[in-house]
């Protein structure tokens, strides 16, 4: 299996050189060069398998440069019930007439972001220590990602994390995750913007090859294919846990920002999972729903990307997006470069609706998309309160507005959870007024001493920074 970059460059690489590189030297994001496919027969012995031999086997299809017993005795040693806090790792829970919820917030930090970062601290502290080299990550977050990669990488040798978050725009919970940790290798960044403009500077300080190989510089945002199609296996683990044959496809409605969580579900049906819809669900930021309607993606300026009560998909430029118009585009790498490198950049837009394989986006691909507001997360909190005795958390409510909306009775439509409630209590306070149930190791977190650098929006910034913090340790 080798990987190759949405923008064209020639070299093909292999698993664990990209898994330490993110970005790829012309600032495309790497692909595998073909979907391996499944078959009944794999999807017969597969759907009886724990959660980490399940990930063990799909895994095993992309990753041929660790030894599979190394790979083995790593996907056991990240999926374990002490850890995930259920022997399922992601179970599937039903709210009923037709819906259920996949549950990817039972580990360490209460967010799906676990489920793959667990993996990826994992996979780097193996393959560094292989290398005997080290690794500066340089991340942005727009809430959970971030303590999903510091929960995933503190204390682990020969890697340094330096997250960068917006200032004053993560709930307080997410704050005090992130901020009270005070391990040596996790640097937490405020920047006085939006989480997009925290990604560019990700993308220039990666687009700068010197400074990046001599600080050896990685990533962990879903940037990193390593973490995107750790996000693949969840999908297998759902679709066996509301079918009992391979005869039947089932939809998914995912709440999407970055396009990575949803990305993993397009990887899962291109590889042959009986998908037969994807739903995207935005919030105001609705960037992705106006791409799936009217082939138009636009981005937004800092003024224009609004502040939500679900403030993790407070997104408007999707990086994963890119991933998917390369496929779209009959994995064109010229068309696009220049949609990405050119139009994007130059124009703030570009417009695919007048190329026939626009038309195939909800047919061959099985796209379709809608929006939810505030008063849309409120009441449909509320309701599946009353409805189902369960409390999500906004984003996933975002999530179940939009499915309702495209759940029909002959398919199973599983929602994606995306965090649990307790990180989004103010919400969960105006919705039904308490305070949702809080994990006792978590008791007093926002009160926690913490320990942080605010910089303005500039890459030179952050880069004086890295330096001056490597530079220091060594």
């Amino acid at each position: 299996m080798h990987y190759i970059s949405t923008r064209g460059h020639p070299e093909r690489r292999s698993f664990c050189d990209i898994l330490l590189e993110g970005l790829a030297p012309d600032g495309g994001l790497y692909v595998p060069e073909t979907y391996p496919i499944v078959d009944d027969a794999m999807l017969d012995r597969w759907r009886g398998l724990s959660y980490s031999e399940l990930a063990f086997e799909i895994l095993s299809l992309y990753i041929d440069d660790i030894p599979p017993g190394d790979l083995k005795a790593i996907c056991a040693k990240t999926y374990t019930l002490e850890l995930f806090r259920s022997d399922r790792i992601t179970p599937v829970r039903a709210l009923g007439m037709g819906l259920h919820v996949a549950e990817l917030s039972n580990g360490p930090t209460l967010a799906f972001k676990d489920v793959a970062m667990q993996l990826l601290g994992n996979l780097l502290e193996y393959e560094l220590a292989r290398r005997r080299e080290e690794l500066n990550i340089l991340g942005a977050t727009s809430g959970d990602t971030g303590s999903a990669a510091e929960y995933a990488m503190r204390g682990k040798t020969g890697i340094r994390v330096f997250m960068m978050s917006p200032h004053g725009r993560m709930s307080a919970f997410q704050q005090a995750q992130m901020f009270s940790l005070q391990d040596e290798n996790i640097q937490n960044i405020a920047i006085e913007g939006v989480f997009d403009d925290c990604q560019d500077i990700v993308k220039a300080v990666s687009g700068d090859a010197d400074f990046k190989r001599r600080h050896r510089i990685g990533a962990v945002n879903s940037i990193n294919w390593a973490r995107l199609v750790a996000q693949v296996v969840y999908y297998f683990a759902a679709y066996f846990q509301v079918t009992e044959d391979n005869a039947s496809e089932v939809d998914f409605t995912v709440p999407s920002g970055n396009f990575g969580n949803i990305c993993a579900g397009h990887v899962a049906r291109m590889m042959g999972l009986p998908i037969f819809r994807l739903v995207v669900a935005t919030n105001e930021n609705d960037v992705l729903d106006e791409f799936f309607r009217t082939g138009v993606c636009r981005v937004r300026s800092q003024a224009d990307t609004y502040e939500t009560s679900s403030p993790s998909m407070d997104i408007s430029k999707a990086s994963n997006l890119e991933r998917f118009v390369f496929d779209l585009l009959g994995r064109d790498a010229r068309r696009t470069k220049s949609m990405f490198d050119g139009q994007l950049t130059d124009r703030g837009s570009f417009d695919v609706s007048g190329d026939p394989a626009f038309a195939q986006i909800a047919g061959r691909f099985g796209f379709r998309s809608g929006k939810s507001t505030h008063a849309d997360r409120l009441a449909t909190i509320r309701d599946t309160w009353q409805r189902s005795n369960t409390l999500i958390d906004p984003h996933t409510a975002d999530g179940v507005k939009v499915a309702r909306e495209h759940c029909v009775p002959e398919r199973p439509m599983i929602v994606l959870e995306t965090a649990l409630p307790i990180k989004f209590a103010g919400t969960i306070m105006e919705a039904l007024g308490r305070e949702p149930d809080r994990p006792q190791r978590f008791n007093g977190i926002e009160g926690l001493p913490k320990r942080y650098k605010v910089l303005p929006v500039d890459a030179q910034a952050v880069k004086k920074y890295i330096s001056e913090i490597v530079q220091g340790a060594g």
